[in-house]
């Protein structure tokens, strides 16, 4: 057969005003000292636990790994884990690429969320010019600096917007040092400043819902905030600027950055809530290749770390505390819970509302 590839920049975008945005950020956004909403009975001692973990952790100067997807940002839990960050609860975010789509949406546009159904059968579904815009923008001025996906974006929504180099001294540098690391960050930089007409200078792009970022709050706090997208999944591959070498690069970044985070795992906390997949996908990568250099360096693998992954999800009906189920169980092909527990520490499994879990972790973390 001959198939050929799809041409993008056929693509009709448009404005994210014309869209039907499903959630607002001012609606969303969950006061971290209001009273918390009830969990089940069978919850409040894993929170407690967890509480107790997180604090022993911190006073021992261990990580202490926020794992998230995007419904905890969608959730309302913005605000909170702000608090969290500031206390120092919380030493590295991370999260897939629909967790930073909806934070820079909420940020700037104070909405987002589309009707998923209804707009690819109308062939509109994620075509919305700001959002991949912005984001694709963001990478590639942070890129020249060697910020990766989640700084990049967290610096540019706090600083609203950011500063372009002329295609003339882009080209200058690749002329100049073509061998350069940064050579094909400004390689992409250059083409798509061409393609787009994007002016030299200052852009500024304001931000009027920065307490909706968690991206923002984090950079601005000086937390560790990886991005961990998969080329594909995302709705800025919709856009005729979309540049997988651009997602790549800063996804290549951030990966580096989170295993640089679990060399401080020992005796520490993972929090993976809600992320089924990316979570403990990325997780096991990073922290074998840890384990990997430790060992190379005459020390000993991670030990004594615990996890507590969040989700809906009734785990299977299995009691992941006794290491993970045989494959004749339907339970072990649930990778949220059967990842985790292959990595080295203890594992709680809590079926919960992810927002309803932090606000209650929160609340209990910031009593004296």
């Amino acid at each position: 057969m001959n198939v050929q590839p799809l041409d993008l920049s056929r693509v009709r975008v448009l404005p994210l005003a014309a869209r039907r945005s499903l959630t607002r950020a001012d609606e969303i956004l969950v006061d971290p000292e209001s009273e918390p909403k009830p969990c089940p009975a069978s919850v409040e001692p894993l929170v407690a636990a967890c509480v107790r973990d997180v604090r022993a952790a911190r006073e021992r100067g261990a990580a202490v790994v926020l794992i998230y997807g995007a419904h905890l940002l969608r959730n309302g839990a913005a605000t909170i884990l702000e608090r969290m960050m500031a206390g120092g609860w919380l030493t590295h975010l991370a999260t897939n690429g629909a967790g930073t789509i909806h934070d820079w949406e909420y940020a700037w546009f104070g909405a987002s969320t589309e009707s998923v159904e209804q707009n690819v059968a109308t062939g509109t579904f994620g075509t919305w010019d700001e959002t991949s815009t912005n984001i694709h923008r963001a990478l590639m001025v942070g890129a020249l600096e060697g910020l990766g996906y989640g700084r990049s974006l967290g610096r540019y929504i706090l600083d609203d917007g950011a500063v372009l180099p002329g295609p003339e001294a882009l080209a200058q540098a690749i002329a100049n040092e073509p061998s350069h690391p940064l050579t094909s960050a400004r390689a992409d930089l250059l083409r798509t400043t061409l393609a787009q007409h994007w002016p030299a200078g200052r852009v500024t792009i304001e931000h009027r819902w920065k307490q909706a970022s968690i991206l923002a709050q984090a950079f601005r706090l000086g937390v560790p905030f990886t991005v961990h997208p998969g080329i594909g999944y995302d709705i800025i591959t919709n856009h005729p600027i979309f540049n997988g070498a651009v997602i790549g690069r800063a996804a290549e970044l951030d990966f580096k950055l989170f295993a640089g985070s679990l060399r401080n795992l020992e005796g520490g906390v993972v929090l993976s809530v809600g992320s089924a997949i990316m979570g403990p996908q990325v997780f096991e990568k990073a922290l074998s290749c840890v384990n990997n250099l430790r060992l190379q360096d005459g020390g000993d693998v991670v030990r004594g770390h615990s996890f507590y992954v969040v989700d809906l999800q009734d785990g299977g009906g299995w009691d992941w505390t006794r290491g993970e189920p045989p494959k004749t169980n339907p339970a072990y092909y649930l990778r949220f819970c059967k990842s985790y527990s292959r990595m080295g520490g203890a594992l709680n499994y809590v079926q919960c509302d992810n927002a309803t879990f932090i606000h209650h972790l929160y609340r209990q973390l910031a009593k004296p």
